[in-house]
């Protein structure tokens, strides 16, 4: 095993020089840095992490709080979390999964310890009632999701209205002049999940903007849900050629529910989807699509979660 002293004798420095080069606490030349760098990197050199933790009085552990909800789509969301691990992994960091639905007193209790060093908090609502607390603590975090009031915040996240908009001006541009959105199941949207609502009122905005009838719908995330909803939405609107579906599990249920109904996909009814590449492409038949970004996402908030640990002001 490489130890320190291998490094300080590689580069022709002391150990504490070396030391100090990876805490960063003093100033050391930068040819000096360099040095130290390639002899660490040269020699294969991995700083115990208890040590490191001790030198910088950082843990090098980010929080990553993922409270699964009721309705929320857990493969999708682990995405994000991969994304995040691998990201943090690029830093040198590990990453704290917590998944309770523990709101404030699990952010406050997560905050007051010195298991992290900073938070990336998914699953925002629109009036978030972990907003206050977020904003008064020391530690930095970084919001995947946007709150109605995102000031004083760090946050990141597709466009879900925009993509909600764009997916209305596709179907649009395809003629259709009825369309429905099946949404997220409805506990999210009675939470004023960010996501969902920002999803539902880009649809409603274009769709008054280009003068369609269209509504929104939202549906558990079952197959005999999907059927349920479809087989209503066909009697009750038989003009309905349009769907958008953003709901990733049941994608393939409503496709195939269209289908048992007599409709073909895309000659009669055209669906797109909001959901990952894959699941779009392996759909049968292959659908239009706005994908979601997890891993741009992901890897994006950790790298602004680093530059504030790292004193850097981050875009809000």
């Amino acid at each position: 095993m490489v130890k320190i002293t291998d490094v300080a004798r590689h580069a022709g420095v002391s150990p504490s020089t070396v030391s100090y080069v990876l805490s960063g606490k003093r100033s050391i030349s930068e040819e000096t840095r360099r040095r130290v760098r390639e002899s660490i990197r040269e020699l294969g050199y991995r700083p115990h992490a208890g040590a490191r933790a001790l030198a910088s009085s950082r843990s090098n552990v980010l929080a990553l709080m993922i409270p699964l909800r009721s309705g929320i789509a857990v493969p999708v969301v682990m995405q994000f979390a991969v994304s995040v691990v691998t990201a943090a992994r690029r830093h040198d960091h590990d990453v704290l999964l917590l998944t309770q639905e523990e709101g404030e007193d699990g952010l406050r209790r997560v905050a007051d310890s010195a298991l992290v060093d900073a938070l990336i908090v998914m699953d925002v609502q629109m009036k978030d009632p972990r907003l206050p607390l977020l904003r008064s603590l020391d530690r930095p975090s970084v919001l995947i999701g946007f709150p109605a009031d995102a000031d004083d915040l760090t946050c990141i996240d597709l466009d879900f209205h925009a993509a909600g908009a764009v997916c209305v001006e596709h179907l649009a541009g395809l003629g259709h002049r009825e369309i429905a959105l099946i949404g997220s199941p409805p506990e999210v949207y009675a939470r004023q999940t960010g996501y969902a609502q920002r999803v539902a009122d880009g649809f409603a905005a274009a769709v008054a903007s280009h003068g369609l009838k269209g509504d929104v719908h939202p549906c558990e995330a079952t197959a005999d849900a999907a059927r349920e909803l479809v087989a209503r939405l066909l009697a009750e609107r038989p003009g309905l050629t349009g769907v958008l579906v953003h709901n990733e599990p049941i994608v393939g249920p409503v496709v195939r529910a269209l289908r048992a109904a007599g409709r073909r996909v895309p000659e009669d009814v055209s669906v797109v989807a909001m959901c990952p590449d894959e699941m779009a492409e392996h759909a049968e038949p292959p659908l239009s699509s706005v994908a979601i970004p997890a891993d741009e996402v992901g890897g994006r908030a950790v790298d602004l979660l680093m530059a504030k640990l790292d004193g850097a002001a981050a875009a809000h």
